[in-house]
């Protein structure tokens, strides 16, 4: 409940990640980090127990300045803890986050996947290449402005999928 809230919020402001903004949704801590210190955020929470990476995905903003985010979340076995961070990426006409591999292996098929999809490099990943579609394709079909349908189709329209 509460009591364990303060105590983790305690637990990161210890830490003193470098927080661009921070909130609690659905009972996890959200934390907002510059892309320059995405590295060096992970490292401080993985020396600090968060050993666990548990998800890293991307996220697409076409009407927003900065279009291309980054989600991952970490856990703490020790104390059952989990932390969501979220970063920008640097440029929307090539978007990069550097490649948490080094400290998570299993970050290594997430940045695939996230790549594949959302068109995101990884600094520093040893293998960025396509996971799940052909590596003929050059759209990212999780992009927003991904066509739902072929041109070629009349029965369906993006219209009608919220697009």
């Amino acid at each position: 409940g509460e009591i364990r809230y303060r105590m983790m919020v305690k637990l990161l402001d210890t830490l003193q990640l470098p927080i661009v903004s921070r909130r609690s949704t659905f009972g996890m801590d959200e934390i907002l980090i510059s892309v320059e210190e995405w590295i060096e955020t992970f490292q401080l929470l993985h020396a600090n127990g968060y050993s666990l990476l548990t998800d890293l995905c991307g996220a697409h903003f076409p009407e927003s300045d900065a279009q291309y985010h980054v989600i991952a979340h970490v856990h703490n076995l020790q104390i059952n803890h989990r932390i969501r961070l979220k970063t920008v990426a640097r440029d929307n006409s090539n978007p990069q986050v550097p490649s948490l591999t080094g400290l998570y292996s299993g970050a290594n098929w997430m940045e695939r996947e996230t790549f594949d999809f959302y068109g995101i490099q990884f600094i520093g990943h040893p293998n960025l290449t396509r996971i799940l579609n052909s590596d003929d394709m050059t759209a990212y079909p999780m992009r927003k402005d991904f066509p739902l349908e072929d041109d070629t189709r009349d029965d369906k329209k993006d219209e009608a999928f919220g697009r």
